[in-house]
């Protein structure tokens, strides 16, 4: 889908996660995409679509943030940024395989073509592009 401006941005995110529901484990959403192509913004307008009130910002040096959610079919939106890991280790180390089995959980990974390896194959796979300087495009897809 093709889309431009902050309106056409939300609308897919409330779009994208009014289809989600909690399974046997996290639900996460894996986004691959270059520097520029939408990845954190779509992430803003989901947090923004769950009533996270925070200022949502890419964990770039952080790795991981997570929010609180109230009374969502969700109770944590957990926003990770792989884009500075070597390996698939570094993110094991910030608790990966205890935050991936709890079906509460709404996981999204930024620059998941780092850790693609432990990231489920169920798990949702977003990709971002820069269409112009205005327009983006989101891809559903299969595994990468």
């Amino acid at each position: 889908m093709d889309f431009k401006g902050v309106e056409k941005t939300n609308k897919e995110a409330k779009d994208f996660v009014s289809a989600l529901s909690p399974k046997d484990e996290a639900t996460v959403v894996a986004l691959y995409g270059d520097l520029g192509s939408g990845k954190t913004t779509f992430v803003k307008a989901v947090a923004g679509e769950l009533g996270v009130e925070q200022t949502v910002t890419s964990p770039t040096f952080v790795l991981e943030k997570i929010y609180k959610l109230e009374g969502k079919r969700f109770e944590h939106l957990i926003h990770i940024d792989a884009y500075r890991l070597d390996s698939k280790e570094e993110l094991l180390a910030l608790g990966w395989d205890s935050i991936v089995r709890n079906p509460k959980n709404l996981i999204f990974v930024e620059w998941a073509d780092k850790v693609e390896e432990i990231i489920p194959e169920s798990a949702k796979r977003l990709t971002f592009e820069n269409v112009d300087e205005d327009t983006r495009r989101i891809t559903h897809g299969e595994k990468n």
